[in-house]
């Protein structure tokens, strides 16, 4: 892009692991942010060893590469006075300061809010916490599949045959890190206006009650409202049918809101014409979608789709990730970058395959080449750079 980033010039310490605060700091770096990883001299990063599916690159997992692209790391002891002193010099000119240790630990090695305030009153000091701050569950360990079943989020997957359904991709991390950014992202313009920092507070919790408002919301108002999931082939256990997912002759079709009788009308399904009352979609909900099931199995899915999208059906394919990324319309969206790092032993440069941030700004994607950074890789230049800094001043 020709034009700056919107956070052009602003300076990340992510000083997180794993996965959420990593995240959240990387989404800095791709709209144009500085972004500093501090890490243990000895290891790094957890999440450089938790290896996503197995897969290592170069020393580190998949997870880290993707998560950790664009940042520099910055090796030190927290409990090293040497260390630290070189730590507060950044902490002192850092726009941003990521951290999703568990409550206290921060303050314990003199990096809480209140340390980093009196040194730098402009700092926006983010967290992402499990649970929160308080309350009976501040202490547990703040991981995702953990936080999506406290919240109750996989009672609302699958059927009524099946046992609780969580989501299988990292949900609460990733909504976490969105949550986070935007607050710091907001926090920032403030400052701009009012010359104050502040903290931004997120959880893996909060973020999963946030998607389920609507059933949350329900709850309150009438305490009768309960998930109650539908038969198997029903995708959402408060929305009638036809609203599903249905296996065809060669995979699968997912079905949106629409009218039942005209449904059957279009797949050539007499036996729905009788629905002709919308409140029987909720009250023969299993008649309708096993019907359903059994009909759509019989011809393929490209059959279906020729019928409904002609007649403006919300449907669409289910599609596999080999059909996903082979398709027309993912290579329409220009969603893949590849970054790159020098390997750890010489030779060639690890390269890695990822998504881009899902963003455009003037109408160009946000892209970004360099890749994540080798633990240490850049102390002593940054050392130097900030040390330079002090004395200019």
């Amino acid at each position: 892009m020709s034009t700056p980033l919107p956070l052009d010039g602003i300076l990340v310490l992510d000083f997180s692991q794993f996965l959420a605060g990593p995240l959240a700091a990387t989404r800095l770096g791709d709209l144009g942010a500085r972004v500093i990883k501090i890490e243990r001299p000895q290891g790094g990063d957890i999440g450089r060893r938790l290896a996503f599916a197995g897969i290592v690159e170069d020393g580190d997992t998949l997870s880290f590469h993707i998560t950790n692209r664009n940042k520099e790391s910055y090796a030190a002891d927290l409990k090293s006075e040497h260390d630290m002193a070189g730590v507060l010099a950044l902490v002192a000119k850092a726009d941003v300061i990521i951290q999703n240790f568990r409550p206290g630990i921060m303050e314990r090695l003199g990096l809480g809010y209140e340390a980093v305030e009196a040194i730098n009153p402009r700092v926006v000091y983010a967290s992402i916490t499990g649970y929160g701050t308080v309350g009976p569950w501040r202490d547990r360990p703040g991981q995702d599949l953990l936080a999506q079943s406290l919240s109750g989020l996989p009672w609302l997957n699958g059927s009524n045959e099946d046992p609780p359904v969580p989501v299988g991709v990292a949900l609460a991390d990733i909504i976490s890190s969105i949550h986070l950014a935007s607050g710091i992202t907001a926090a920032l313009l403030r400052r701009e206006r009012t010359g104050l920092g502040g903290r931004v507070d997120t959880s893996l919790l909060e973020s999963m009650l946030d998607l389920q408002f609507e059933l949350i919301s329900a709850h309150l108002g009438d305490p009768s409202v309960l998930v109650k999931r539908g038969t198997r082939n029903t995708a959402h256990a408060f929305l009638q049918a036809p609203y599903g997912i249905y296996p065809t002759a060669d995979g699968y079709l997912a079905i949106a809101m629409t009218s039942v009788t005209e449904l059957g009308a279009l797949i050539g399904l007499r036996e729905l014409e009788q629905y002709t009352d919308p409140d029987t979609w909720w009250s023969e909900q299993t008649a309708i979608t096993r019907a359903l099931a059994v009909h759509l199995a019989t011809q393929s899915t490209g059959h279906w789709l020729a019928i409904l999208d002609a007649a403006d059906v919300w449907c669409a394919p289910v599609l596999t990730l080999p059909d996903l990324v082979a398709h027309e319309g993912f290579v329409a969206l220009d969603m893949i970058q590849r970054v790159a790092r020098p390997a750890a032993g010489g030779g060639d440069p690890v390269e890695i395959q990822t998504v881009r941030a899902p963003v455009r700004f003037d109408g160009h994607p946000l892209k970004n080449g360099r890749g994540a950074p080798h633990l240490g890789e850049h102390t002593e230049a940054i050392r130097a750079e900030f040390a330079n800094r002090e004395v200019s001043q």
